[in-house]
């Protein structure tokens, strides 16, 4: 049985206006024994209508109410929108009377987890709207638009029907081989449409990596000798004093974090100790934290001193990043350029503010963010729906390799079959009901 739902849907505390969001099949009429005004019950479907919210003869607030009449609301369900003053006490007012005429406290997220059980979204949708939310940067802003119009769920949806056309006529070989009109499924007319589909997904899974950097931050390390600058570095790209900076080598001791975003770009920064041969016991702990950054990190800002040539620690530093997406940074150019010009150099002053544009310039590049069209490249939003296409593309992979080794075809079958059940879980298709629950706690609370 369906509950009726209440949450309030705008930020708590105090506010010029605020929503509360009432949800289900006796919503409408619950709504009505308390809302003073016209008869809620009998309007059409998304309307406003002027009223009062009492409790008895006491008049709680001065409301505009919403109606939409299922099926064509949010979720799906009957809906009342409640716009009250914003003030604590009076949104408070209004839930109670609300949980006492019949309504319960909505869980996070399960407006939305009404709209995908009453398909008026799928998952990709479900998970565009927080990103639209959440969106720090304009690409995040526009890929969320994207996913919201359906973007991903058609690219999703076209790599079924393909799979769907395979399975449909391996079946009907299996099951009615004397049906002569049918196509003939073997291992040398898979192995093109299976490699096709191959091809497609591993340039979705390249262009879901560049693009999950741009959409949710590229992880940064700063790391460099003691004193060349990291603190400073850290400080101008924040545009706060949040590192401690000294001309003393060893200040930082531990990771500074911070995020930095400049119109479509954004890094999520962590400063380091500097990282050279110490006996202190506590500088030494620092420095082993910062080398563990850097393994996990997407990004790392080498950080030398532009004014003095290069010494072997800048040249280990270099080496232990390697394998990195990694910008050689030149820091304190206004103190004079002693270091060698080398092409892939970026001059910098942190002190002064200086050589901001060329660094973002240098980021993009090597992050390869500079090649992305939020618009016109496909690509997937979040590292669940990576999980899954990479899923996919394993097992068509397997299949194809069932094809190279000469097995059955309903062996095969076995394989595109997992590729087709690993694409559905991104839409929700093919999802566990814990998956479900799981993804909409995510949400906040109203949504």
């Amino acid at each position: 049985m369906v509950e009726n739902i209440c949450a309030k849907a705008t930020p708590y505390g105090a506010s010029a206006i605020a929503i509360i969001r009432c949800s289900g099949p006796n919503a409408i009429i619950l709504v009505n024994k308390i809302f003073k005004g016209c008869d809620l019950s009998k309007v059409s479907s998304h309307t406003m209508h002027y009223g009062r919210i009492v409790d008895g003869k006491e008049i709680i607030d001065e409301v505009l109410c919403n109606v939409f009449i299922a099926p064509t609301s949010y979720d799906g369900e009957n809906m009342v929108e409640i716009n009250c003053h914003g003030g604590v006490l009076v949104t408070g007012k209004i839930l109670q009377l609300l949980l006492k005429i019949g309504f319960r406290m909505a869980e996070p997220g399960e407006f939305s987890k009404r709209a995908f059980l009453n398909h008026k979204l799928d998952l990709t949708q479900a998970e565009a709207i927080m990103d639209v939310i959440h969106a720090e940067n304009t690409i995040a802003l526009r890929a969320g638009q994207n996913a919201l119009r359906q973007s991903t769920t058609k690219l999703i949806i076209s790599f079924r029907e393909k799979l769907l056309d395979v399975l449909a006529k391996i079946e009907v070989n299996i099951d009615y081989p004397e049906y002569e009109d049918s196509i003939e499924i073997t291992r040398e007319y898979l192995l093109p449409v299976l490699e096709v589909v191959q091809k497609d997904m591993k340039k979705i899974l390249q262009n879901s990596k560049i693009s999950n950097l741009a959409i949710h931050g590229i992880h940064t390390v700063i790391i460099g000798k003691p004193n060349v600058g990291k603190s400073s570095l850290l400080n101008m790209l924040l545009d706060e004093d949040k590192a401690i900076v000294t001309d003393v080598p060893g200040t930082t001791r531990d990771i500074i974090e911070g995020s930095f975003t400049i119109g479509d770009l954004t890094l999520h920064l962590m400063d380091t100790a500097g990282i050279h041969q110490s006996l202190d016991i506590v500088e030494k702990i620092g420095i082993e934290r910062s080398t563990k950054a850097m393994e996990s990190a997407d990004l790392v800002l080498v950080v030398v001193d532009a004014s003095k040539p290069l010494e072997q620690e800048d040249y280990d530093i270099l080496e232990s990043a390697k394998n990195k997406p990694t910008i050689l940074i030149g820091n304190k150019q206004d103190q004079g350029i002693t270091i060698s010009r080398e092409d892939d150099l970026v001059l910098m002053s942190a002190k002064h503010h200086q050589g901001l544009e060329a660094l973002i310039a240098a980021i993009k590049k090597v992050t390869q963010i500079q090649q992305f069209n939020v618009d016109e490249d496909k690509f997937l939003a979040n590292q669940r729906q990576i999980h899954f296409m990479q899923q996919a593309a394993d097992a068509i992979d397997q299949a194809q390799q069932a094809c190279f080794m000469g097995m059955d075809i309903d062996l095969v079958e076995i394989d595109i079959k997992r590729a087709f059940d690993a694409l559905g879980a991104i839409t929700g298709d093919a999802s566990p009901e814990e998956l479900i629950t799981a993804l909409f706690t995510k949400f906040c609370l109203g949504k």
